[in-house]
């Protein structure tokens, strides 16, 4: 990764911070928490890593992106638009009665959307059978799936995970999102689900842990993920939940709440400071 393409992946990540705080902020509703703590993740994906085209969302051939942890949908949404899905402009429409924005992802009315998600644990099942349908087909297509830390105390997760892993889905990627923080606290607290990569690699996955804000580590992972064969990849991702926000950083209070106009513009500026900062680089 050149200097100039971190640069630019950094900015982008604010910029779907500022669209994340914009969302939730005109929803009055939302997850801010965990869409912020992903930022990274989804620009990396979006701007990096997948294979897709704005211009022709349905495209047969594309890579497939399943938000396991649907309800981070503000942080989607902000990447999709910022790629070029839709327009920026439409990101504080989130959760209007008359937005194609809802609460959680829909594939039906979202340009880039290819699940509908929310109920957790769900989304990666349907991911690993993506994945499964394109290895059939003999497809080149690869499938990545996000999943929070706390979402993955689901039964059903390791049920995909156990599919993934039989089928050999070598062109298949889970990336847990591990904030330690989920809606009632401490995921360690709630239901610990340490060690996470001890516990792919028993399921039967290769496995890199890395600094989910820093783009370097996430490029050194993704490589190895698609060089990996025979088997498939977990990605697990250290992270601050409310990442760039100051007042929201870990915070569990941030998982399901918007920001009032006053916290809307301090984390406006902040925001902004950030990419001026980044900007200037």
């Amino acid at each position: 990764m050149t200097s100039n393409e971190k640069k630019q992946l950094m900015a982008t990540a604010c910029k779907v911070r500022m669209g994340v705080i914009e969302g939730t902020h005109g929803a009055k509703a939302g997850h801010p928490g965990g869409s912020l703590s992903a930022a990274e993740a989804f620009t990396y994906l979006y701007f990096k890593e997948m294979n897709i085209d704005p211009k022709n969302p349905k495209w047969a051939d594309r890579d497939r992106f399943v938000l396991s942890k649907g309800h981070t949908a503000p942080g989607l949404y902000a990447v999709l638009a910022n790629r070029g899905f839709f327009p920026v402009e439409d990101l504080p429409t989130l959760r209007h009665i008359d937005s194609y924005l809802q609460g959680h992802p829909n594939m039906n009315m979202v340009p880039g959307v290819d699940m509908s998600t929310g109920s957790l644990g769900q989304g990666i099942s349907a991911a690993a059978g993506m994945a499964l349908a394109a290895k059939h087909q003999g497809k080149t297509n690869r499938v990545y799936t996000l999943l929070g830390d706390g979402e993955i105390q689901e039964g059903q997760v390791w049920e995909a995970m156990m599919f993934a892993a039989h089928y050999n889905l070598d062109n298949f990627c889970a990336i847990i999102d591990n904030n330690g923080l989920q809606i009632d606290g401490k995921v360690a607290d709630v239901m610990s689900p340490y060690p996470i990569d001890e516990k792919l690699k028993a399921f039967g996955f290769e496995v890199a842990v890395v600094d989910g804000h820093d783009f370097e580590q996430l490029e050194a992972a993704f490589a190895k993920a698609r060089a990996t064969k025979g088997k498939p990849f977990g990605i697990i991702m250290q992270t601050t939940k409310g990442k760039g926000v100051s007042y929201m950083e870990n915070q569990a209070g941030w998982h399901g709440k918007a920001p009032n106009d006053e916290e809307y513009a301090i984390a406006m500026a902040e925001l902004k400071a950030q990419l001026a900062e980044v900007e200037a680089m």
